[in-house]
């Protein structure tokens, strides 16, 4: 079976004026047109190419690389709004439309959107929706705590940032737990913080418990590598030009330098930390 939004490996069945036939083990066919022909290839070759929609809704191959495909999440721009909806940029020839019921804002063009593409059962055409949250659940949690995970960067609230967490569940991080600048669209590592009873899932950007400290301490004793040895801190610097150097609580802070002393890496002096 030929899936649209998706890529698929198939036989190269015949060549045409307007290019070349592919075919599937169950002999459905799609057209790969001449522009993406290949300079070199023979009939019965297997090619890979992504399916999708020409602009009479017709199913059409390309081996050029969408920027989302079916049943994935994308940071996609705002080529063009009309009367039907926003139309994306996802590097294809026809632009993804976003309908006006998928927007959880109305979406403005050349401004950027994370979205979710699917296959609409009624109309059986590729969409893309804004409203990301019904195609997350959190019923059946499939993480654990410390586990780390991938994150999209999704929304800002007043507690937070929400994120998608390995594309299958929604998840926070406290703003207070936040010690480098994020976006909407940022593709980041997390770790999970906390599953909370009601299966709502707290976030961290860092490692929890004691696997912060070696990593906490590997970037300070990185910084002091690059700084010929010593850094103008200590214990009793300020917390907020040590979250703006190192993107990291004094707290934290504190716990990397005691690492690099007990390892006996490091002095600690009244003017800042020095290598050993």
């Amino acid at each position: 079976m030929i899936e649209l939004g998706n890529y698929n490996t198939l036989r190269i069945e015949r060549s045409t004026s307007v290019g070349l036939f592919l075919e599937d083990d169950e002999g459905n066919e799609v057209l790969l047109p001449n522009k993406y022909v290949p300079e070199s290839y023979e009939i019965n070759d297997d090619i890979r190419i992504f399916c999708y929609l020409d602009h009479e809704e017709r199913p059409v191959a390309t081996t050029l690389t969408p920027k989302i495909k079916r049943n994935d999440f994308g940071f996609l721009k705002v080529a063009e709004v009309n009367n039907y909806g926003a139309f994306l940029d996802w590097g294809l020839e026809k632009q993804l439309l976003v309908p006006f019921k998928e927007q959880r804002l109305t979406m403005q063009e050349g401004q950027y959107y994370l979205v979710y593409c699917y296959l609409d059962e009624i109309s059986f055409r590729l969409l893309a929706s804004n409203k990301l949250d019904k195609f997350l659940s959190n019923q059946n949690i499939t993480v654990r705590i410390h586990e780390e995970v991938d994150l999209w960067v999704s929304r800002k609230t007043d507690l937070g940032w929400e994120v998608i967490i390995n594309k299958k569940h929604k998840g926070l991080i406290f703003f207070d737990t936040i010690f480098k600048p994020i976006a909407v669209g940022d593709t980041v590592k997390g770790y999970i913080k906390n599953i909370r009873p009601d299966n709502k899932i707290d976030v961290s950007l860092q490692p929890i418990g004691q696997l912060v400290l070696e990593p906490t301490a590997q970037k300070i004793y990185d910084e002091l590598v690059s700084s010929n040895g010593f850094l103008g801190f200590n214990d009793k610097s300020d917390p907020e030009e040590i979250r703006q150097i190192f993107q990291m609580s004094k707290k934290t802070f504190k716990k990397g330098i005691g690492t690099l002393y007990r390892e006996r890496k490091i002095k600690i002096t009244e003017k800042g930390i020095e290598l050993i």
